[in-house]
């Protein structure tokens, strides 16, 4: 495959993904690992621990295994280096997946969140919904 993708993934698509081994998020997250490179920056990853280590998924899957499973996804994803800084979200939370994405030269960023699709596309970065992904040719 000559043109490989970089995706960007939030939180809430990763943990989905993790939680729901049957689900379109998962399906998107596995669709990323053939068709390209999954991006990670050191705050995604310190924000995916802090998320994954709550009490409250432990009826889902222990702790060792959250972890285990980030483990992987770090092993696997590009480590990008955030220079440039953006403030470009209503939710300031999410401006790392931003910078994320401009930093990492994404191909397009996996998102449920509203506060990220609309402002689809971002710096001519296509900003889609799981299944958006899923059905989308690459």
């Amino acid at each position: 495959m000559a043109n490989r993708g970089r995706f960007v993934f939030d939180t809430n698509v990763i943990v989905s993904a993790l939680l729901m081994k049957k689900s379109v998020a998962r399906d998107s997250l596995d669709k990323a690992r053939i068709a390209g490179e999954i991006l990670l920056s050191l705050e995604v990853i310190e924000e995916l621990r802090d998320v994954l280590s709550r009490p409250a998924f432990d009826r889902y899957i222990d702790e060792e295994d959250r972890l285990k499973f980030l483990s992987l996804l770090v092993k696997e994803a590009v480590l990008v280096e955030i220079t440039k800084r953006i403030k470009a979200c209503r939710d300031p939370k999410d401006d790392k997946f931003l910078e994320l994405a401009v930093n990492g030269d994404a191909t397009l960023i996996v998102s449920g969140d509203k506060d990220l699709q609309v402002l689809h596309p971002f710096r001519n970065i296509p900003i889609l919904s799981p299944r958006e992904f899923l059905d989308a040719d690459l």
